[in-house]
């Protein structure tokens, strides 16, 4: 399991680029998994996933 810490740098790595793929949200979708479900982090997290999800289907 990974820290917190390790979940955030990774996520934020798989979008630093711009470019949101299928690839990319499935591997966030999957950090976040790593976390507990009570986490205040992971709720962030999945807020800004669902996000970017909304912005790939605009763009596409």
């Amino acid at each position: 399991m990974l820290t917190e810490s390790q979940v955030q740098r990774s996520f934020r790595g798989l979008f630093t680029n711009g470019n949101i793929t299928e690839d990319a949200l499935t591997k966030g979708e999957e950090l976040l998994d790593e976390l507990r479900p009570e986490s205040p982090l992971r709720h962030r997290l999945s807020d800004e996933l669902e996000e970017l999800r909304k912005i790939a289907v605009a763009e596409s």
